[in-house]
């Protein structure tokens, strides 16, 4: 468990606190290129690491990142007329370009200079692999950018939704994967899946042996379950500084996604998933993964919403539950990511970890803290800068499931296949089956 000042120490990420000043070392998924449309669209509010800005795509097709409040009165730039190149606040007609600079003060006399000395706050921005990314660091020169293949390849593709609760809590059910077993698939009969798959193998043996190691980026694990004769089925999983996952589903060296949990604010995560290439097999309701989604609205938190949610309980379905019938079988809850979503959100909006009982399938969740505790404490202490910020060579790793010998090290055994931009040709993704 943890101590109540460590809990508050690596969850809160507004500005001015020491995980949120660590996050700001690194360039931020901040929206999906496609929220922005079209040079001179409307511009859109985004709320990120708990800092209330207004993006916007200019004359140009730049996409730009601007503090919410003109700097002149402070009436809010999303009301702004995004035209010729920069953003017009309407209220006295001062302009502002993506780097914030003030090119117009038409409400000031002609020779007056005053609009040099203005500046408003913006962030750098990038696009790449369907997101825009921003840099809100101290850093005149950002940094890198983590080179993810899933956001770096020919073909990336994005999406993201929202999520009420904290980032922290989400994420840790990334790097759970015992949970699957119960939460996802607890209604269902290895004797059902393809034999020989992962998915047999995975529901043969709910519990699961864990051994973790540190890596140059964060943290990994490999959890074992009896396999096929003389082999060990493993899932293999990774987490990233500061905010990254790489799942195990899927088969070790094929698969090409990872998520990034990022924090709006303390109780509100936009998540981000990038893909390169196929997904796992279809396998019918079971792989209904997204919602319906709400239509988008305009305020800080009304964008990138599914329907099912806390208020309305994930649209639980009892009777479902009941019967064991249908995608949501055990839960009730008929979508994959929405029977997340439940379990994490019910925990509150930041959950008193102090009061948690942890054990040895646990293993992940306790080093991926000991990790982020460690790197806040060191930055805010000793000026250390945290790992991947000018190191973008860590984020080349990948996830999924393998089968070894009984007895082989996992970690060498799995280094070759760990390594992202390496095309392994001879695997079959079908191995993974439908799970």
């Amino acid at each position: 468990m943890l101590k109540k000042e460590e809990n508050e120490l690596i969850t809160r990420v507004g500005p001015g606190t020491p995980m949120g000043n660590l996050m700001r070392e690194y360039w931020v998924p901040a929206l999906l290129s496609s929220e922005l449309g079209a040079p001179d669209c409307d511009p859109v509010r985004v709320m990120l690491l708990g800092e209330q800005l207004i993006a916007f795509r200019d004359s140009n097709g730049r996409p730009g990142l601007i503090q919410n409040n003109c700097p002149h009165r402070g009436a809010s730039l999303f009301f702004g007329r995004n035209e010729e190149s920069g953003l017009r606040c309407v209220y006295h007609g001062w302009k502002f370009d993506t780097a914030g600079n003030c090119v117009d003060m038409p409400n000031e006399p002609a020779e007056s200079d005053f609009r040099q000395k203005v500046k408003a706050t913006a962030y750098p921005c990038t696009e790449r692999g369907g997101i825009v990314w921003t840099y809100m660091g101290p850093r005149k020169e950002p940094p890198p950018m983590p080179d993810l293949e899933a956001n770096a390849l020919e073909g990336a593709t994005a999406t993201a939704f929202q999520l009420d609760g904290n980032w922290l809590q989400i994420l840790e059910g990334d790097i759970d994967t015992t949970h699957v077993g119960f939460l996802h698939y607890g209604g269902l009969r290895a004797e059902d899946q393809p034999p020989g798959s992962f998915s047999d193998y995975q529901l043969r043996q709910k519990p699961a042996l864990f051994e973790v190691i540190d890596t140059p980026g964060g943290v990994a694990y490999g959890a074992r379950r009896p396999g096929p004769p003389g082999e060990q089925y493993w899932r293999i999983a990774q987490f990233c500084l500061p905010f990254y996952t790489f799942t195990p589903p899927g088969v070790l060296g094929v698969k090409k996604n990872n998520g990034a949990r990022v924090p709006m604010d303390d109780y509100h995560t936009m998540n981000f998933f990038m893909n390169v290439g196929g997904r796992r097999p279809g396998a019918g309701v079971l792989n209904a993964v997204f919602p319906d989604r709400l239509p988008n609205t305009t305020d800080w938190f009304g964008r990138n919403r599914f329907a099912p949610n806390l208020a309305n309980d994930f649209m639980i379905d009892r009777e479902m539950q009941r019967t064991n019938k249908g995608g949501g079988g055990f839960t009730g809850i008929a979508s994959l990511l929405m029977q997340d979503a439940a379990m994490t959100t019910s925990m509150g909006p930041i959950f008193d970890r102090s009061t948690e009982h942890l054990g040895s399938t646990d293993a992940m969740v306790i080093q991926v803290r000991r990790r982020l505790i460690n790197a806040v404490r060191a930055h805010v202490e000793r000026g250390i800068t945290p790992s991947g910020v000018d190191n973008p060579e860590v984020y080349q790793v990948r996830s999924g499931g393998v089968f070894l010998p009984i007895g082989a090290d996992w970690v060498e055994a799995t280094r070759e296949l760990r390594k992202a931009y390496v095309e392994h040709p001879e695997l079959d993704p079908t191995l993974n089956g439908p799970l």
